[in-house]
């Protein structure tokens, strides 16, 4: 996701440019999807065993992923819910900030479904690598029989190489993601265009009727069978996710004239070759090559489910970076690899919980075979709520009559609610993992939300209204504080309220500057705010001025640069003789207050893991002075 040219969608009439995105949506937004045919279709075969799979259950499996694709990426994806975006800008939570700044009915239900898609997305971030390198590296298995033993060790290798260098940035590599995918589709192309021959009854897989007498007739084992078809649609969440970075042209171009062509040549490929050579079940793909080519194509797959992991891994830095500047989670430390691309970023923190996670996955199920099923309850989780959202988006934004948007969105849901149950069957054999993920993220969003709200209204109590407070001290008395020179800066998030490293300032030191700058940093729920409305100056006294800085949520907080620009408008003062008051708390549990006992010790736990502010907003740190103080919560 962060790896675009910028954040500024390119224009249709700007032919180098469109292209270069078209190639780099490619690999960044198709990476994911694109190494599907790795296993997709082998785990569809799998229920029926060996030799139990014939003819009419080849074809019904190949028309089924046909339409699957068809209906929930061409359709739900690709031609409607790119136009669903929040100023250019896509995603889970992309879409819930604009649903809660436009304002919904169900501002409840829209906020904690936005946070399980989100939550969803995280687990598929730790599951995409683990399973696209094992299903990349197995491939070894077929080179030689020898090799066998060494494929967990060389995936682990792989995937502990991926994170080490994402502290590097990917600006450098991200070149050449588009061309390594685009060869990887077109080889994938001609290997199911040269099986296609071995029966060409595979392209009667077209016709949809195939799927639906599959399903009819299979029972049980083609729900179950379900489960393993959505795996052909992993990652077209990512389509939406990545609108921002590339625009809606260039990512629609590049799956109607490579991706979709691409990945349905192939699967008809690989249900030709298991007409033709029922014994190439057990793994389809790697078997539509020639012996000499294996080692090339296990090289060129491993390569191309970096590139996929790559994108996931991006993607979870900004889904959490959003997450951070909505305040569903603290701050967390945010890198920029990229002194010109914003959306270049690392989160040290996330890049290691990622890590742990993957490699834990990697060593709990041993091969993509027993990871598989872990898979598609996260995807088709996130996928559903998706559709809800952009439910709650057309009748808002587009004012789309009830009856309308029921009757346009009422099928997908339905569908991908059959996914959904098809993949809750396999919650034993693996599928509880992403549930695990995600319920442990929206457990932190959930006590993050509620410590914060609860602390505001713990300190509310003592706060003094600001108008208050300077009509006080700029009464001469002999208890005033002392003046001195120089220009004071007090970070609060009540602006109306006096900051209390205001109040303590004066308590300890008995001194209050010459200028004093109350400021308050907001967050919009748009991605971006123009430079010209960044900031807004109140003069409240002679001595007192209300600065707020708005940040978009894919903005970098970088409250240094913005007061720069602050000086070259007429805010006057010098940054070396200015100081910047922040306030430190020390939280203490206490049973007896607004949260449970664990729940307070989580919010303790994610608010001292928390980056310091003044690295945060980008502070000059030897401006920077802290006042503490103790709060019960």
């Amino acid at each position: 996701m962060a790896d675009s040219l910028d954040h500024v969608p390119a224009q249709a009439n700007n032919l180098p440019r469109f292209l270069a995105l078209t190639i780099g949506a490619i690999g960044v937004v198709y990476g994911d999807i694109g190494t599907s045919p790795l296993y997709a279709f082998r785990e569809a075969l799998r229920p029926f065993g060996p030799g139990g799979v014939g003819r009419d259950e080849v074809i019904g499996l190949v028309s089924l992923v046909i339409w699957t694709l068809t209906a929930i990426v061409t359709i739900k994806y690709v031609l409607f819910l790119l136009r669903a975006d929040n100023d250019g800008e896509g995603g889970t939570l992309s879409l819930l900030a604009l649903l809660l700044k436009r304002g919904t009915k169900y501002p409840v239900v829209m906020f904690f479904a936005g946070v399980l898609g989100a939550a969803l997305f995280i687990g598929d971030a730790m599951i995409t690598p683990a399973l696209s390198v094992l299903s990349a590296v197995e491939g070894l298995k077929l080179v030689t029989p020898a090799l066998h033993d060494y494929v967990l060790p060389i995936s682990v290798a792989i995937i502990v190489l991926l994170f080490a260098v994402q502290s590097r940035g990917t600006g450098a590599v991200s070149i050449f993601f588009g061309p390594i995918t685009l060869i990887w589709f077109l080889i994938m192309a001609a290997a199911g265009v040269a099986h296609i021959g071995d029966d060409l009854a595979i392209l009667s897989s077209f016709n949809p009727l195939n799927a639906v007498a599959f399903l009819w007739n299979a029972g049980l084992v083609g729900f179950i069978v379900l489960g393993a078809i959505f795996l052909t649609v992993t990652g077209a969440e990512a389509l939406y996710a990545d609108l921002g970075h590339f625009g809606r042209l260039p990512i629609q171009t590049a799956w109607f004239a490579v991706v979709f062509p691409a990945l349905a040549l192939n699967y008809l490929g690989q249900g030709a070759l298991v007409l033709s050579h029922p014994d190439a079940l057990s793994n389809p793909f790697f078997l539509m090559f020639p012996n000499w080519a294996l080692l090339p194509m296990v090289i060129l797959a491993t390569a191309a489910t970096i590139i996929a992991s790559q994108s996931v891994i991006t993607g979870a830095f900004s889904l959490i970076r959003q997450a951070i500047h909505l305040g569903f989670l603290p701050r967390f430390e945010i890198c920029y690899t990229s002194e010109t691309q914003t959306g270049q970023i690392y989160l040290p923190l996330v890049n290691s919980i990622l890590l742990i996670g993957v490699l834990a996955l990697m060593l709990l199920f041993g091969s993509s075979e027993a990871l598989a099923p872990a898979y598609g309850v996260s995807i088709t989780g996130a996928m559903v709520i998706d559709t809800i959202l952009a439910f709650e988006f057309v009748r808002r934004q587009w004012a789309w009559p009830a009856l309308t948007a029921i009757a346009v969105l009422l099928p997908l849901f339905s569908l991908e609610l059959v996914f959904l149950g098809a993949n809750l069957f396999k919650v034993h054999h693996g599928g509880y993992v992403p549930i695990l993920i995600a319920g442990t993220l929206i457990t932190m969003m959930w006590t993050w939300r509620k410590g914060v709200r609860l602390l505001r209204e713990k300190t509310a109590r003592h706060d003094i209204p600001l108008s208050q407070f300077i009509a006080m001290v700029e009464r001469k008395s002999e208890h005033a504080p002392v003046d001195v020179p120089g220009t004071a800066i007090f970070l609060t998030a009540t602006p109306d309220t006096t900051p209390a490293v205001l109040l303590h300032n004066i308590k300890h030191n008995h001194v209050l500057h010459q200028h004093n700058v109350i400021l308050t940093i907001k967050t919009a729920r748009i991605p971006y705010v123009p430079e010209k409305d960044r900031y807004t100056i109140t003069k409240l006294s002679d001595r007192f001025s209300l600065l707020e800085l708005r940040f978009g949520f894919m903005d970098d907080q970088n409250v240094s640069r913005a007061l720069a620009r602050c000086r070259k408008e007429g805010l006057k003062f010098e940054i070396m003789s200015t100081s910047f008051y922040l306030g430190r708390r020390k939280l203490i549990a206490d049973s007896q207050s607004g949260l449970p006992q664990w729940q307070d010790k989580l919010f303790i736990v994610m608010a001292d893991s928390a980056i310091d502010p003044t690295e945060y907003f980008h502070l000059p740190p030897n401006r920077v002075v802290e006042l503490g103080e103790q709060v019960i919560i």
